[in-house]
């Protein structure tokens, strides 16, 4: 039985927990959060700093689900007390941050839709990608952006915070090549928070390879959907569907739910550095390159306003 331990009982933290309660193999020893929102589950010791929990549990995993900055603090601390760690996107909004250390081996980031069914075997497979389309469109009302989510140096936009799970998929089976141009429009209507409403983005790589992101969480008459197209050598393209990626390369009808994925992301993690890594699992190196591209995109965008006219 592999001991766990939570760090942050927010409204992600609450999923965690109830997944971990709900998966064999695991036991929920506490959960540490100086301010929870959400109480932690029956029987299970609420620690107010996350440092305290790690020495008095000595946990053999930790799920880490804190906003930027503080996730990736607190998940080295626990990588270098030996734990196998499990790190809540964005980790952190600048890509230097995640310069290399021998404590990232333990780290991996929580992308449960990257164990939708099919996925583990394109990632094993690595098929050559040329072109990559990834499409979001849902709905975030006012009170989604609160506390930490209100200002774009504390959580990011879009492409941070919902768009990131199809990205950084698309980009692990993109070659990594450096970033040649970049065109990107963000909107800002609604104006709930420092966070877009859209940002639609091409990003063209030195080998000629492409990414397109089409991301807007205001959505309110188009279903919802996370999908990524792709686009290989060979002139096949593969696609990615679900409301958030569920459905992999299965049938929708038949998708796993978030619960399933969740249980399999935790059954994944390695309980030694000599164990053999899942496909599916997204180590925490590979996330800045996703940041990088995050980034540029974000830095060479123009603004539209409400008229229509850039900003």
């Amino acid at each position: 039985m592999r001991r766990v331990l939570l760090i942050g009982s927010g409204e992600v933290g609450a999923k965690h927990a109830e997944a971990l309660t709900r998966t064999e193999g695991v036991a929920l020893v506490g959960v540490a959060d100086p301010a929870p929102v959400v109480a932690p589950p029956t029987g299970v010791p609420l620690l107010a700093w996350w440092e305290t929990a790690l020495d008095r549990f000595a946990p053999d995993v930790v799920v880490v689900a804190t906003p930027p900055g503080t996730a990736l603090v607190a998940a080295r601390a626990a990588a270098l007390r030996g734990a196998a760690v499990l790190v809540e996107k964005p980790v952190t909004l600048d890509p230097a941050d995640l310069a290399p250390t021998p404590l990232d081996r333990r780290i991996f980031v929580a992308f449960q839709p990257h164990f939708a069914p099919g996925l583990a075997g394109l990632l094993d497979r690595a098929p050559a990608v040329r072109r990559a389309a990834v499409t979001l469109v849902c709905r975030r009302d006012r009170a989604y952006y609160r506390t930490w989510r209100t200002r774009y140096a504390t959580a990011g936009g879009v492409l941070h915070q919902q768009a990131i799970h199809g990205m950084a998929l698309a980009l692990r089976l993109l070659s990594p090549s450096h970033i040649s141009s970049c065109t990107a429009e963000v909107h800002r209507e609604r104006r709930w928070a420092e966070s877009e409403d859209r940002i639609t983005a091409t990003v063209v790589f030195e080998d000629g390879a492409v990414l397109m992101v089409d991301a807007r969480v205001d959505s309110v008459d188009q279903p919802r959907r996370h999908e990524v197209t792709l686009h290989l050598d060979d002139g096949q393209q593969v696609h990615v569907r679900g409301r958030n990626l569920e459905a992999g390369l299965g049938d929708p009808l038949s998708a796993p739910g978030d619960l399933e994925l969740r249980r399999a992301m935790y059954r994944a993690l390695p309980s030694g550095d000599a164990d053999p890594r899942h496909p599916s699992l997204f180590p925490l190196a590979q996330l800045r390159r996703t940041l990088e591209v995050i980034d540029h995109a974000y830095r060479t965008a123009r603004t539209v306003s409400e008229a229509g006219t850039a900003a």
